[in-house]
Formats: C-alpha cells, structure tokens, sequence
C-alpha cells in the first residue's frame, strides 16, 4: 500500500510539473509573439549604444545585412531573448511553487531571498553592459579605424546588424550569468560546501580564474574584459562578506538549540 502511495505521489509530482513546464512555454511563446510585434522598438533601444557612440564623429554611419533573411531572424533573436529575459522571473516562480511545499518553513525562508536577487543581479549585469561596458568597447573598436593616409585606402566599420546583436545579446547574457557569483557562493556555503575561510584562501586563485573566465565570454579586447572582471571580483568580495554573515548566523542557531 506504501508503495502504492508512493508511485502515486511520484506521479503526481511529475504530472505538476509538466503543467508547470508547460505553463511557463506558453507564458514565454506569448511573450515572444508580442515582442516580435515591437521588434523595431527593441531593435532600436539595443542599437542605441552603437549610435550614441558615433553620433559625433561626421560620418553616415550604417548597420548592414548581407542575407535576405538576415534582419528577420535577428528580429526573431531579439524577440525570443527579450521574452525570456521578461519571463525568467515567472519561470522562477513557477520553479519555486513546485519545490516550496517539500520545504521547511526555515528552508523557505532560506531560498526566498535569492530567488528575488537572482534577476535583480541579472538585470544589473545587463545594465552595466548597456550603460557601460558597450559604449566603451565601441569607442575602442572604432579607434582602429583609418582615413587612408597611411594605409592608401580608409578602413572605416560597417557593421553587420546580426553580429552586432549578437554580440550585445551575448554580453548581456554573459554579465548577467556571472553576475550570479555571490548567489552560488552564498548557496554552496549553506550546504557546507564552502566556507569564508575556503574563500579567503583561495582568492589568488580566483583572480585568475576569474580574468580567464571573462576572456573566454567576452570579446578580445581589453575593455569588456577589465569591465566583466573588475565587478567579479568586488563580487567576489561581498560573497566572502555574505558567506561569514551566513557562518554567524548558523553559530548563533546552534549556540540556541544548546
């Protein structure tokens, strides 16, 4: 009979969660549809760094397409990226209300204050992108470029619409991920996985790891390298700072139930 009981439950489970997964495909296909109606819009808003950044340098600048189909498929890109990034935060809920009723209460109060700052540090990663890193990194890219005095003809950028999507999208999408450090490390730290000690230890190593990790996601130049790394590492930071609030808290609670 337990057994019996038990095979329902773990059939049940799996039946709310494929309503689960499938509620969250049809909440991110809605959202995709209507961002593909303001495509044009959101086109325009991840163009703008480009286009602040050249605005006064005298010269008709241009996004190109060299396919036909080019410019449809980087809107439907752009569509789908811009759906997920609005619908992540549901998908995070939906997530939750399927694990939260296998928690203690403790364990709920626990989880809960990531799962809000999981987005909120993406969002900012991608921020920091936008307002930032991208505006920099054109600027430098842009300053190989050449009136032909010396190379006998003008090198001058013309820019593929595709691969200057792709490579803002990629960026926000890095930054965003990475930007999740102290999350890991705050959530490794609860399971004993981690200590501030371990952390302290190991902060040469890290460093490097970290400078190689931001060659690896970025492009090769120093800008948005420096600019990916740098915020790391202050991350790095406040999560040994969080890790240690995390270690008194748990000898507080221990020292209580003694």
């Amino acid at each position: 009979m337990s057994e019996d009981k038990f095979e329902g439950g773990f059939v049940s489970h799996l039946a709310e969660l494929r309503q689960r997964l499938i509620h969250s495909f049809i909440f991110l296909i809605i959202f995709f549809v209507i961002c593909y109606f303001f495509s044009e819009y959101i086109y325009g808003f991840l163009v703008d760094p480009f286009a602040q950044a050249v605005k006064d340098d005298n010269s008709n600048r241009r996004l190109i397409f060299t396919a036909l189909q080019e410019t449809f498929l980087t809107y439907l890109k752009v569509s789908f990226f811009t759906a997920f990034f609005v619908t992540c935060p549901y998908i995070l809920m939906q997530i939750w209300k399927f694990v939260a009723p296998g928690l203690y209460k403790h364990e709920k109060k626990a989880i809960m204050p990531y799962l809000i700052l999981t987005p909120i540090l993406f969002f900012l990663g991608g921020m920091l992108v936008y307002y930032l890193i991208m505006p920099l990194a054109i600027k430098f890219f842009l300053s190989f470029e050449s009136t032909g005095a010396s190379t006998n003809l003008p090198i001058q950028l013309e820019a593929k619409v595709n691969e200057y999507l792709s490579l803002v999208m990629k960026l926000i999408f890095a930054f965003g991920i990475s930007f999740q450090l102290p999350v890991v490390l705050s959530l490794l730290a609860r399971i004993g996985i981690v200590d501030s000690d371990f952390l302290r230890t190991r902060r040469k190593y890290v460093v490097v790891i970290i400078f190689a990790a931001a060659a690896i996601l970025t492009p090769p130049d120093p800008i948005t390298q420096i600019g990916l790394a740098i915020p790391l590492l202050i991350l790095y930071e406040l999560s040994i700072f969080s890790v240690n609030l995390i270690e008194k808290k748990k000898l507080e609670q221990e020292e209580a139930d003694a």
